[in-house]
């Protein structure tokens, strides 16, 4: 997969663009006057993978808790600000490591101005956010309602707004719930620029459907090239958008995160309750760091010659299962027994590569 190689920016020290991994963001829902709430939260995300976190700055109480939240995490922060120019210039004091705002609603030419000499002199790049939802009402008359051309030409103003105060450290997101007009958006921006882009569906939804809007959308632009960074959106736990995200890259071979779990539909062959065991192995497979490939197999008829590429797996049988490494059967056990063998030759694995 080739990948569009854009400008480089850096958040604080994860690089975007140029060639770099394409990394996972997400956002606190925390409030952020609560500073000990809200590094919580960032480290639970940084734990499952998050690479940068943002941050809702409403108000000047939210703002002047960055500099304690950042204090107490190494991991890069955005501030996610809007309308007043004032949260963005206090959010640099503070030592924000990036800001998402959009310059043409902050106030004017001067605002701009100030935001991005202070921006500029802190090495603090800024996200250019559009949403459908939020497109000036002259852009909708033009096009006649929400379209890629409107949204594409709605970021490329905010761009030459930063352009003329000669700031050029930035990336650029164009979102919007509709998955066709946001392939069809992001598409003609990565004609139109170089700069790096910001993936996500907005407003996706609930992890029953938000997690299929976004894949299919984050992932058939990743599949084409495009796209620097990501946030999956979804209404909830944000750790889960970390964990949806990750497994996003892991399909597309952009990121090599922990394990990956292989394992089979069922039919009328299985003989085990796989369902439960599927669900037990890849609890235990989140609290392991290192890339493994594990199967877990329904029958012992295609069971290992089918996950032949993984590194260790298991395949019922009828109240007994087999458990194989790189297509080989090792040994044959209980059914009660395959989850704890399984673990017992991962674990082996584990020490093998650390040895």
């Amino acid at each position: 997969m080739q990948m569009k190689i854009t400008r480089q920016i850096h958040i604080g020290a994860v690089a975007i663009g140029g060639g770099a991994p394409v990394s996972v963001q997400s956002m606190t829902n925390t409030k952020t006057q609560d500073a000990q709430a809200t590094v919580r939260q960032i480290e639970a995300l940084a734990a499952a993978g998050c690479d940068i976190v943002r941050l809702a700055v409403p108000d000047k109480e939210a703002a002047a808790n960055i500099g304690k939240i950042k204090a107490q995490t190494k991991v890069p922060l955005v501030a996610d600000i809007h309308f007043d120019y004032r949260l963005a210039l206090q959010a640099i004091e503070q030592g924000i490591d990036a800001l998402r705002l959009n310059p043409g609603n902050i106030g004017g030419a001067e605002n701009v101005r100030r935001v991005a000499e202070a921006a500029k002199a802190r090495g603090i790049p800024i996200r250019i956010g559009v949403n459908a939802g939020s497109l000036d009402k002259r852009l909708l008359a033009k096009y006649g309602g929400i379209t890629a051309e409107a949204l594409v030409e709605s970021a490329l103003e905010h761009v030459r707004l930063l352009e003329e105060q000669d700031f050029h450290d930035m990336k650029i997101s164009l979102k919007a719930h509709d998955v066709p007009l946001t392939l069809a958006a992001y598409r003609l921006m990565s004609e139109r620029c170089d700069y790096p882009l910001h993936l996500g569906i907005t407003e996706a939804g609930t992890v029953r459907s938000g997690i299929i809007k976004s894949a299919v959308g984050i992932g058939a632009l990743l599949a084409e090239g495009i796209g620097d960074t990501l946030r999956v959106s979804l209404t909830g736990d944000p750790i889960v958008e970390v964990r949806v995200a990750r497994e996003i890259l892991k399909s597309l071979g952009l990121r090599d995160y922990g394990p990956t779990l292989i394992s089979c539909p069922t039919c009328g062959r299985t003989a085990i309750d796989l369902p439960s065991i599927a669900e037990r192995v890849e609890e235990r497979l989140s609290g392991i760091a290192r890339p493994i490939h594990v199967a877990v197999m329904g029958c012992v008829v295609n069971g290992p010659g089918e996950a032949r590429g993984a590194d260790v797996g298991i395949a019922g049988g009828k109240g007994v299962g087999l458990v194989f490494r790189k297509g080989e059967v090792v040994r044959q056990v209980k059914e009660e027994e395959l989850v704890e063998e399984l673990f017992r030759e991962i674990d082996s694995i584990l020490e093998e590569e650390q040895a």
